[in-house]
């Protein structure tokens, strides 16, 4: 195959585009799925020190963590006055709660009087009428003025009106409550790009979170992270989904800064396959009887009307009304630093990656559901928390979704891909043009938080 290096990046994979797919489903899905937004990022290598310096991982936390809107919970975790919920990443932490008036506000963890937590780590419940500190029993209002000191005599030189809790910026969006402990943050509705925009069709906060997991990764925060945000891995990593799955001519997009997506189609089979897959053959891959194809009737758009049904009676609403793409296809958002969003239907994920230390990182999913508009949502899913060698599959109601098995076959890569970067005597990654371009702008914007001290680590033999 010949090589096109004169314009890098601009080569696709032969055959029909995600886009073209989408088009010619013919039934109405949403303009921004056929959006096109790609640009060339550059080729050279990502060194592996920044996955492996404890320098460059300190400089992170310092001035990347410290500064970026990152979600905390969801608004529905704090539905009433008084419910708290505690948003730990690295060395930060903030109380989430409402007040008396219903406003949401959030707090750093700390008690002024001598720095103690007034929850740990993911804690959430009810607070009542105040916050209290568990040392000495201090306590503030939940609008965050000082309430009561015990033994007030012997604090004559403490101000209250400078002795609140100190607030940080906080704001919501499709339901998730963000954060940012920079206190001179410029606005959530800015750092969010083109998010708003495009999820006009798929309002995540008419959802609620079914399924609540968090698993500890062996590896760093970044290393987890850009294993989802490109589909270049299916064909050596998931190749039982070759047959299903339109990953080599998937669609990335770099929206912005902040914001990047890939669609990759469920139901249509990977231009990897030797030989072309017959309609009846595709159907029978996606788990049917491919003698139950209606004549005429393409197995992807088959396949969608039997989730739209199967899922539209599941769920008590109605799915009629959403293109096969928005039902079926793998559409991923990636909001910097951490947070993806997948909007569709059979694929409703969440993600979250927050970093443990260098070798190590949470890696938190939601899978949020539709529900009637005239009911009342139930109540957010408690967290089930797995250690770095149980398997998703341990928990059922994954199991079942076929996702766990996938995501087991993720973890088993951080295993092997962690060791051979410290063992690697090759500076660092070298990445495709087009396929693995999310990463590179991720890598990018991560340098925009960072100082002196990445160029230093770059140029560092010492990993």
């Amino acid at each position: 195959m010949a090589l096109n290096k004169t314009n890098p990046g601009e080569a696709r994979c032969p055959g029909p585009s995600t886009r073209d797919i989408i088009i010619a489903d013919a039934d109405g899905a949403p303009e921004v799925l056929t959006e096109e937004s790609y640009q060339f990022l550059g080729d050279t290598d990502i060194p592996f020190s920044r996955y492996t310096s404890k320098r460059h991982y300190d400089n992170e936390i310092r001035n990347m963590w410290s500064r970026t809107w990152q979600w905390a919970c969801r608004e529905e975790h704090i539905s009433k006055p008084g419910d708290y919920y505690t948003y730990d990443v690295g060395p930060y932490s903030c109380l989430v709660l409402r007040d008396h008036t219903a406003r949401i506000r959030a707090y750093i963890n700390s008690c002024p009087h001598r720095g103690m937590q007034f929850t740990g780590a993911g804690e959430q419940g009810h607070a009542k009428q105040f916050v209290r500190c568990p040392f000495h029993g201090m306590s503030w209002h939940l609008d965050g003025n000082l309430r009561e000191i015990p033994c007030r005599w012997d604090f004559p030189h403490v101000d209250e009106e400078n002795f609140n809790l100190i607030e940080i910026p906080s704001d919501t969006w499709g339901g998730f409550v963000f954060v940012n402990f920079d206190r001179n943050a410029s606005p959530l509705a800015d750092y969010l790009e083109v998010l708003p925009r495009h999820f006009e069709s798929w309002p995540l906060e008419d959802r609620y979170v079914a399924l609540h997991m968090e698993k500890i990764l062996p590896g760093n925060w970044k290393m987890c992270l850009e294993a989802f945000l490109e589909a270049y891995h299916v064909l050596a990593t998931h190749p039982e989904g070759l047959y299903t799955a339109g990953d080599a001519n998937a669609q990335y997009d770099i929206f912005g800064h902040n914001v990047s997506r890939f669609v990759h189609t469920v139901g249509y089979p990977s231009p990897h396959l030797p030989k072309q897959l017959s309609e009846e053959e595709l159907f029978a891959a996606l788990g049917h009887d491919p003698k139950s194809l209606p004549e005429g009737v393409g197995a992807r758009q088959q396949h969608a009307s039997l989730q739209r049904e199967k899922l539209g009676s599941e769920f008590g609403v109605d799915l009629t009304g959403l293109s096969n793409s928005e039902m079926l296809d793998s559409i991923e958002y990636f909001l910097f630093p951490n947070a993806c969003f997948f909007p569709g239907v059979t694929i409703p994920l969440i993600y979250r990656f927050r970093p443990l230390d260098v070798d190590h990182c949470i890696h938190e999913i939601m899978m949020l559901k539709p529900y009637p508009k005239e009911k009342t949502p139930p109540a957010p899913a408690s967290v089930i928390k797995l250690g770095i060698e149980d398997s998703y599959t341990t928990v059922a109601d994954f199991a079942a979704t076929g996702l766990a098995f996938v995501l087991d076959q993720d973890t088993e890569n951080f295993h092997r891909q962690r060791a051979g970067i410290k063992a690697a005597q090759k500076e660092g990654q070298t990445l495709g043009n087009y396929q693995e371009a999310r990463i590179r702008q991720f890598h990018l914007t991560l340098d925009t938080y960072l100082d002196q001290d990445t160029y230093l680590d770059q140029h560092m033999t010492n990993r």
